[in-house]
């Protein structure tokens, strides 16, 4: 049972909060009765490893904070000594005790050696020595679903909560102005992945405020849009839509005394054509032609149906026929948001804006319905989520789509099966591989 010596202090740590160590007559390395009444909450910053913990050493209690490490010996080699941040430290608990450790006063720290099944160690050696899609896909048939289902709340916050941390320092820099930090976010994941960058650079480049005063010339705002997208910086004869835009824009650019972003940011390659930029570029300018306060009215927005019908919008009539500019396509097709894009926005940008504008202005309501759109859309569909029905968990809603994708991306990709609950109730099983 002797404890292994080439864990890491995370393993050790996650022993130590969920109790998993040998518990019979425990003693520190003074042979002195321990009684652990509350091993303390886990700190995430610098400082000890655990706040507030309650223990009992012979007959005394004890409050105050414990420190881990894998040899005694680290307590020096960390500078905790003189670190006055350690002076509440009640028990070093090491997997090795090399030595004695003392607070800034002298005065010795008790010290607990970590015991606990080899068997933990080898489960856990066995997920980060996997090199499957996730560590865990031979052992998940042992998992019961419900501990999955149960870990969605939690795995949703928690993708909610990156998302709004993004809308949250957005809105700093753009003083509290929420409809310029909707309109860049949503500008942004209108790009998607391979053009999101060069349409968040696009908004940023176009205020919001000098858009809405052309909010009623659907042409302007393209010519505005297009123009400072640089996408008109290029020379094509025979094209009367674009030869207007290009002589509006000229007017506009010298107006506000606009700087644009260069053409080539943008990537046609290897997208669909409704994907085009140049599609977006004019759907953008469409949402902006019905804005009317567009974000109020999200905000005031309580069904799935209707929060789609402000996002149904169309390209603007020249895109009936065309992609890319000067190039006319094959037969006439109106170029409409689709119902997969207006879900993606919904679930992005919509869904995240409802929980900090909750979140900030203290209505709960609006917190849940946020929620509650997650729970309304279908799941939705990549790669990563095929994946994860293949191993047999079939998301239901946008809800648990989000949470898998979560877990995947903040968790199985780096490994950190000891924040995992899958990965917890393995790792201290006492079963072994093959059962």
């Amino acid at each position: 049972m002797a404890a292994p010596q080439n864990m890491p202090e995370e393993f050790l740590q996650y022993i130590w909060q969920n109790r998993l160590f040998t518990a019979d007559q425990l003693l520190t390395t003074e042979g002195e009765p321990l009684v652990i009444n509350d091993p303390g909450r886990k700190n995430s910053d610098s400082g000890p490893d655990f706040f507030n913990a309650k223990i009992k050493i012979n007959d005394t209690l004890w409050a105050g904070n414990i420190e881990i490490h894998k040899k005694a010996s680290d307590w020096q080699k960390h500078e905790h000594t003189n670190n006055k941040a350690y002076d509440n430290v009640i028990l070093h608990v090491v997997e090795t005790a090399d030595t004695k450790v003392a607070r800034s006063n002298g005065k010795n720290i008790p010290t607990f050696i970590l015991k606990y099944p080899d068997q933990f160690k080898n489960n856990y050696r066995n997920l980060l020595d996997a090199q499957t899609w996730i560590a865990c896909q031979n052992q998940f048939h042992k998992i019961d679903p419900v501990i999955l289902q149960l870990g969605f709340n939690r795995l949703m916050i928690e993708r909610l909560e990156n998302k709004t941390q993004a809308i949250v320092e957005r809105l700093e820099h753009n003083n509290n102005n929420w409809e310029e930090t909707f309109f860049q976010i949503l500008a942004r994941m209108l790009g998607f992945k391979v053009n999101a960058v060069p349409f968040e650079l696009l908004a940023k480049s176009l205020p919001i405020q000098i858009l809405l005063k052309h909010k009623n010339s659907l042409f302007q705002l393209e010519a505005l849009l297009f123009g400072n997208s640089g996408l008109l910086n290029q020379q094509l004869l025979g094209d009367d839509y674009f030869i207007r835009l290009r002589d509006e824009f000229s007017f506009l650019y010298k107006k506000y005394k606009l700087k644009g972003i260069e053409g080539h940011l943008w990537k046609f390659m290897r997208l669909r054509p409704s994907n085009f930029p140049t599609i977006r570029i004019s759907q953008l300018a469409a949402l902006i032609y019905e804005w009317q306060g567009m974000f109020s009215r999200i905000i005031e927005t309580e069904t799935i149906e209707d929060l789609k019908a402000l996002l149904k919008v169309t390209a603007s009539e020249y895109w009936n026929t065309h992609y890319n500019f000067n190039k006319a396509s094959k037969g006439t097709k109106p170029k409409e948001l689709g119902d997969t894009a207006a879900n993606i926005l919904i679930i992005n940008v919509i869904v995240p804006f409802l929980f900090v504008y909750g979140e900030k202005q203290n209505k709960h309501e609006l917190k849940n319905r946020a929620l509650h759109f997650l729970e309304k859309l279908p799941a939705e569909s990549n790669s990563i989520i095929s994946k994860w029905k293949e191993l047999g968990i079939q998301a239901r809603s946008a809800f648990e789509s989000q949470a898998l994708l979560q877990l995947k991306n903040c968790y199985c990709e780096s490994k950190k099966c000891l924040n995992c609950q899958i990965g917890v109730k393995l790792i201290s099983s006492t079963q072994t591989k093959d059962d």
